[in-house]
């Protein structure tokens, strides 16, 4: 199965695709986690001053991913959309233009599991942008994404709470799947 785990920053993402890697139900998984400070050593702006091409590298990331049968993954296509879509350096027909070719792929996941960043304080890891408004933008436009693109989405699951909390309610939901 192809398996995402979407939300704006600094909510538990890449936690949760390392604590799940760990685990035998997974093991034939392959598991991607962001790789933001490497893109950002190659010069590919991030958050607010994010580009059509920054972008487009991004989604090549997630459109690569989607190649995989079996995969878990710290980021969907709608994330890439939520953080064009809130650029300060890209107009409104590129991010329209954009966020078209990038919802083409949702039908693609199996399961996209939302992480809620409710009770989540944000961690300062020298890279993601830490400003509290700006990551309930981010939030927000990833809502208004799966509202929007609701139809093409197979399976979408909120999780919320402790680290052990979200692996236990993805376990629950997939286990059917793996057994």
């Amino acid at each position: 199965m192809k398996i995402g785990l979407c939300g704006t920053m600094s909510v538990g993402k890449t936690t949760l695709v390392k604590n799940l890697s760990i685990l035998p139900e997974f093991q034939d998984y392959i598991f991607r986690t962001e790789r933001s400070q490497h893109l950002m050593s190659l010069g590919i702006p991030l958050n607010t001053d994010s580009t059509l091409k920054g972008q487009t590298v991004f989604l090549a990331e997630r459109a690569s991913e989607l190649m995989n049968k079996a995969i878990i993954t710290d980021r969907t296509v709608l994330d890439v959309m939520a953080f064009a879509h809130c650029s300060n350096l890209m107009n409104y027909v590129e991010k329209e233009n954009f966020v078209q070719l990038a919802a083409s792929l949702i039908h693609e996941y199996d399961y996209i599991f939302y992480v809620s960043p409710e009770g989540v304080d944000i961690e300062d890891n020298g890279i993601r942008e830490t400003d509290a408004k700006y990551r309930q933008t981010i939030d927000n436009s990833i809502r208004y994404f799966i509202t929007r693109y609701g139809t093409r989405i197979k399976n979408l699951i909120q999780i919320k709470g402790s680290t052990e909390e979200r692996i236990r309610v993805i376990q629950e939901t997939l286990s059917p799947q793996y057994v």
